[in-house]
């Protein structure tokens, strides 16, 4: 483990800092755990959810994988989203994509990556559905198109499971939303998709994917 020593240091540091900082921080946040948001975005390290929205731990729960994919045989990404509707009652589910997206790209290549192929067949279906406009494009706006296209798609998904429409059957204040990353500039967009309730989804996806297809 000695070549991880550095990292324990660095959070002992960090503890500390936090500390001194503010000495509740830690017995406030053992207290309780009640996030508004559920964040679902990409594995990708340059995208850390707190801190490109300014929130403490605590303030949002937080699912990733590889370019924010939510399927519905995926148990493990249907069972956070399970339980930060009915237990910790978030009133917003954000699906987050990012320019540049390794998955993403990788999507459009139709490259054998292993398993990841096999996860990525549900971005390459959004491209193929997407192609003769697509194509069009220069490889940078391809790939840029296809992840806000992704991010719509992904959170029309949340939409469609049992959870969310049984937490809009009992009345609960519940939105989901599309946005999309820039890498470049720190600067979160929001692709127009937002869903409060049963029987929205699919002309809220319409009219998002019209409008960054007419730009």
């Amino acid at each position: 483990m000695a070549d991880l020593d550095h990292l324990f240091e660095r959070n002992k540091q960090w503890a500390e800092r936090v500390e001194k900082e503010n000495p509740e921080f830690f017995s406030q946040l053992v207290e309780q755990q009640s996030p508004e948001y559920l964040w679902i975005g990409c594995s990708d390290s340059r995208v850390p959810a707190n801190q490109i929205i300014d929130l403490a731990p605590g303030e949002i729960f937080v699912h990733r994988n590889i370019a924010n994919v939510v399927v519905h045989s995926d148990m493990n990404c249907l069972s956070v989203i399970e339980y930060a509707v009915d237990v910790l009652k978030v009133k917003h589910i954000i699906v987050c994509g990012h320019y540049g997206c390794g998955g993403v790209n990788a999507s459009m290549q139709g490259d054998y990556l292993g398993l990841a192929s096999n996860w990525l067949r549900h971005v390459r279906d959004t491209y193929e559905d997407h192609k003769l406009l697509l194509d069009e494009m220069s490889t940078e706006d391809r790939g840029n198109r296809l992840c806000e296209l992704n991010a719509i798609e992904q959170a029309a998904n949340v939409c469609q499971t049992t959870i969310c429409k049984a937490a809009w059957d009992r009345g609960q204040d519940l939105s989901v939303h599309a946005w999309i990353y820039d890498l470049k500039g720190g600067l979160i967009t929001d692709l127009g998709l937002t869903v409060n309730g049963r029987g929205q989804v699919w002309e809220a996806r319409k009219a998002a994917i019209e409008a960054i297809n007419s730009q």
